[in-house]
C-alpha cells in the first residue's frame, strides 16, 4: 500500500521550491504515492504548489512580526485556529508520514504530528536552525539538513545529511546560451547580470540597479532583473526603451536566467546559494539582514570563507552594489575562479536522498 505523506512549510520559494523538489522525488519512487502540501493562506505556496499539480490546504496562521508589536495582537488566537485546522487536516488525511521544510506554517502540523505518534520528519536548509525547526527536533524521527555542523542545534544521531533539495528543472535542464539569450531578446555575447531578491523581491538590490542600471548599461553590460511584484511598474518604467535589459517581476523559468548570466547579485537564502552552487555561476551575496538568526548572513560568510563568493553587507548595497558588480563583470579571471569554487560545493541528489531515506524510515 502506497504511503501518504503531508508536507508542511512555505512563505517563500526557499521553502515551496525544495518542498516540490521532494515530492517530485516521491513521485518518481512511487507514481501511486498521495502528497498533500498544508500552507499559510495568502501566502505564495498557495499558488505555486498547485500549479505544480499539488494539493495544498491553507492554515490561518501569520508568523511573528519584528517590525511591530502591535501587528502581533492577533498571534496567538491564530494560532490556536491553526491547530484546529491541522486537527481536522490530520483526521482527514491520515498520513504515514509528515515533513517539515520550514516556515512557521510548518509548526502547528509537525506538533500535531507528533502528539498523535506519527512519524515527523525535519528539513533544516540553513547553516544556522530556524527556531521552528529547533523546537520540534526533540521529538522529530529523522532532521535532513542541507549543511554540516548543525550538531550543535539538534541531537547527533537524528541528523541525515542531504544537501539542499534543487528543482529538478535546474538540475536536469542546462539551455545553450543562445536559447537562453534569445529567451531574454539579449544578445549572447554581451556580458549578462542576473539580479534577484529572492521570490519576494528586495529593496536594497532594486534601489542599487534602479539607481546604477545607466553605469552598467554605459559599460555594455546587459541586466535580467527579477523585482518581486512590489518594485516592477518602477523597474518596468525604468527599463523602457532600454535595450539590453529584461525585468519581471518573478522568473518562473530560472534555468534560462542561469544559462545567460555571467554573473549574479541574489540574496543568500540557502536554496538560492544551492542553486548557484549546481549551475557555478559567480555571485555577488546581499544578506537579507532581517532573516531569522541573521542565517543569511552566516550562508554567505560560509562561501565568502572558501573565496566562492563575494558579498555586500545590505546597509552599502545603494552606494557599492553596483561597483562591486560592475568590477566583477569586467574581471574574467575572477569570474572563472568563483564559479569552480561555489560548484564544488554542488549537491545535486538531495531530493532523491532525502526522499528514499524517509520511504526507509517510514517503512521499517
Amino acid at each position: 500500500m502506497s504511503l501518504r505523506v503531508l508536507i508542511a512549510g512555505g512563505g517563500t520559494g526557499g521553502h515551496i521550491f525544495p518542498a516540490l523538489a521532494i515530492a517530485g522525488a516521491l513521485k518518481k519512487m512511487d507514481a501511486s504515492m498521495d502528497i498533500l502540501f498544508v500552507g499559510a493562506k495568502g501566502k505564495m505556496e498557495m499558488e505555486k504548489v498547485p500549479q505544480a499539480g499539488y494539493s495544498i490546504c491553507g492554515l490561518d496562521i501569520v508568523g511573528f512580526d519584528r517590525s511591530s508589536l502591535i501587528k502581533n495582537m492577533a498571534l496567538p488566537w491564530k494560532l490556536l485556529k491553526s491547530f484546529w485546522q491541522v486537527r481536522k487536516i490530520i483526521r482527514a488525511f491520515r498520513p504515514d508520514a509528515v515533513l517539515g521544510v520550514g516556515g512557521y506554517s510548518s509548526f502547528p502540523v509537525l506538533r500535531v504530528a507528533q502528539a498523535r505518534s506519527i512519524p515527523t520528519f525535519l528539513h533544516e536548509s540553513n547553516a544556522y536552525a530556524g527556531k521552528t525547526n529547533q523546537l520540534l527536533a526533540r521529538r522529530a524521527t529523522c532532521i535532513f539538513t542541507g549543511a554540516g555542523g548543525l550538531e550543535k542545534f539538534f541531537p547527533a544521531h537524528k541528523i541525515f545529511f542531504t544537501g539542499n533539495p534543487v528543482r529538478e528543472s535546474i538540475c536536469a535542464t542546462r539551455p545553450d546560451r543562445q536559447q537562453a539569450a534569445n529567451f531574454f531578446s539579449l544578445s549572447s555575447d554581451r556580458t549578462t547580470l542576473l539580479v534577484m531578491g529572492g521570490s519576494l523581491g528586495a529593496r536594497s538590490i532594486n534601489r542599487a540597479i534602479d539607481q546604477g542600471l545607466d553605469r552598467l548599461l554605459e559599460a555594455g553590460i546587459q541586466v535580467i532583473w527579477q523585482t518581486g511584484k512590489s518594485y516592477a511598474p518602477l523597474a518596468a518604467a525604468r527599463v523602457a526603451d532600454r535595450p539590453g535589459c529584461y525585468t519581471a517581476d518573478f522568473i518562473r523559468e530560472m534555468e534560462y536566467a542561469y544559462a545567460a548570466a555571467d554573473v549574479v547579485i541574489s540574496r543568500s537564502g540557502a536554496m538560492t546559494v544551492a542553486e548557484l552552487a549546481v549551475v557555478g555561476k559567480p555571485v555577488l551575496f546581499v544578506p537579507y539582514p532581517l532573516a531569522a538568526e541573521d542565517h543569511q548572513r552566516v550562508n554567505a560568510e560560509q562561501l565568502v570563507r572558501k573565496q566562492a563568493a563575494w558579498l555586500v553587507p545590505d546597509e552599502e548595497a545603494e552606494t557599492s552594489l553596483v561597483s562591486r558588480a560592475l568590477a566583477l563583470c569586467l574581471d574574467r579571471s575572477a569570474q572563472r575562479s568563483l564559479s569552480e569554487a561555489i560548484g564544488s560545493f554542488a549537491v545535486r541528489d538531495a531530493a532523491q536522498k532525502l526522499a528514499t531515506e524517509l520511504v526507509k524510515q517510514v517503512s521499517q
